[in-house]
């Protein structure tokens, strides 16, 4: 198993970052679903989203991977969207927020 990733947060998040780590992960599903069908208008809204929403709750790698998202969806790269989707996915798995 790989090593966790901390991020330290302001406790005044504590109450809301559960939700948006779980809406972060119903988004993986999505962007999943919008590859196998080639949607890359979804994948590329998503990746916008996601861009906005990761630093604005304190996770700067979130918004990186959301805007390799973006960028590969309005290139059409299949390749490059499975390797930012695997990113999140890794991240998401291995992320622990601590609140000081």
């Amino acid at each position: 198993m790989r090593s966790p990733i901390t991020v330290k947060l302001d406790p005044d998040f504590e109450d809301i970052i559960p939700q948006f780590l779980e809406n972060r992960q119903i988004d993986l599903r999505r962007m999943a679903e919008a590859l196998e069908r080639a949607d890359y208008e979804t994948l590329r809204v998503l990746g916008h989203g996601t861009k906005g929403f990761g630093e604005s709750y304190g996770f700067s790698y979130i918004s990186e991977i959301g805007s390799q998202l973006e960028q590969s969806a309005n290139q059409k790269s299949p390749d490059k969207i499975k390797r930012c989707v695997s990113g999140l996915t890794d991240y998401l798995d291995r992320v622990e927020v601590i609140y000081e």
